[in-house]
């Protein structure tokens, strides 16, 4: 069975999705797992180092401005299950506005991003990279905010780790999951909706709401 744009929107919509051994592996599977990891929407940590850097850090902040950027950070380190056919999926899921990207720039160059997929009222995460200290972070809070102002009920990490963890991040059985995506599927969120905050009202709506 070939990977289409359709078909990986079926697969989000039941909670599943898509990786490769490696880059160069041709083979795709799809991935279920039985403990999976969640962003809760208000319950993102913003710790006093992470507000300094939003503030004084210098980053720009964009919304789909490179999205094959950001794609291509996040696959660009040893091990990486982003092969050909899924980065070229996600440029579909893209074109036809179901696949976003958040940009971290610092001057002109691109120095952190995430990228997912958006379906109903719950987003994706698939990826995210850094580089420059914190990035990812700033990317994430940004992301956060942005999904909140949207109208979004569901943000997916699909696996926990420590770095998610320190943001906030979760871990839930696969049924809770099952049921949260159920409700986000009868759900509208609007990623491109909301104005990227300043520094200032980012932190100040962050700190008013964890």
């Amino acid at each position: 069975m070939s990977l289409t744009p359709e078909l990986l929107l079926h697969a989000y919509s039941v909670g599943v999705f898509p990786m490769s051994e490696h880059r160069d592996d041709p083979e795709i599977f799809w991935v279920d797992p039985k403990r999976r990891g969640i962003l809760p929407l208000d319950g993102f940590h913003i710790s006093r180092s992470l507000a300094k850097r939003i503030r004084n850090g210098g980053f720009s902040i964009t919304i789909n401005r490179d999205f094959a950027g950001v794609v291509a950070g996040c696959a660009d380190r040893p091990d990486t299950w982003i092969n050909g056919e899924i980065f070229d999926r996600y440029m579909d899921l893209h074109r036809i506005g179901h696949a976003h990207s958040l940009e971290v720039r610092h001057g002109d160059q691109l120095v952190g991003g995430v990228y997912g997929v958006s379906l109903g009222a719950a987003f994706f995460g698939e990826s995210m990279f850094s580089r420059q200290r914190d990035a990812s972070k700033v990317a994430l809070a940004y992301l956060v905010d942005r999904l909140r102002q949207g109208g979004f009920a569901l943000c997916d990490t699909q696996f926990l780790t420590d770095h998610l963890a320190s943001l906030g991040a979760i871990e839930i059985s696969r049924a809770a999951y099952r049921r949260q995506l159920r409700d986000a599927m009868e759900g509208s969120g609007d990623f491109t909706r909301p104005q990227t905050p300043t520094p200032h009202s980012l932190l100040q709506r962050m700190t008013q709401t964890s």
